[in-house]
């Protein structure tokens, strides 16, 4: 399952000038949770998170903390994107397993990791997006890799797939070891899939 199967698009965007407050609504009203930050030129130079957006941005309310010092919360207050984004970024390609990208996410502890195709921005990947991936039934996956091979055979049944805790059995006749590795190939395409087997009837 490669990353353009799951990636949210179009991408939502920011400015390093944008407000924090511009930008935290963007997050909570469309649900992500990170923005890619671009430049003039639409090339990403950072990535701004919710956690990034809440630092320093929710004042102490007193009355909770009478132990706390005064002088612990003078801090300096932030007001656009370029003062909290992070600037070293992930990043994926369209055909970068997903795999590899929740093992990125798990290793560098991070949410979202934006999708390059030739220096722009054309995706997202969230860790939600992996999930939803997780808990597909294998009725659904059996469905959709179905539909599937009945298009690839021009409305066709030629193949039959069914699905057990996420591996995939096509069964059927083949013209050809080529034509077996191009369904193989095409089952693995489907999310939620973890593994394809091939069944030749005699």
């Amino acid at each position: 399952m490669r990353a353009r199967e799951i990636m949210t698009r179009p991408v939502h965007t920011v400015r390093p000038d944008t407000t924090i407050e511009q930008a935290a609504a963007l997050l909570a009203e469309r649900g992500f949770a990170a923005a890619p930050v671009v430049d003039e030129q639409r090339v990403l130079i950072g990535i701004v998170s919710e956690a990034d957006l809440i630092r320093y941005r929710v004042p102490v309310d007193p009355t909770a903390h009478l132990w706390r010092e005064a002088a612990e919360d003078h801090t300096v207050r932030p007001h656009l994107v370029a003062d909290v984004m992070t600037h070293t970024v992930l990043t994926a390609y369209p055909d970068t397993d997903v795999a590899d990208i929740a093992r990125q996410m798990l290793e560098h502890s991070v949410r979202s990791i934006p999708v390059l195709d030739r220096g722009d921005v054309v995706g997202i990947v969230s860790r939600r997006d992996i999930l939803r991936t997780v808990i597909r039934t294998d009725d659904i996956v059996a469905g959709e890799v179905q539909r599937r091979l009945d298009q690839y055979a021009v409305g066709r049944r030629r193949w039959t797939a069914t699905v057990e805790d996420g591996v995939v059995q096509v069964s059927g006749n083949f013209d050809d070891e080529v034509e077996r590795q191009v369904i193989a190939a095409l089952a693995r395409t489907v999310p939620g899939v973890t593994e394809v087997r091939v069944l030749v009837l005699a």
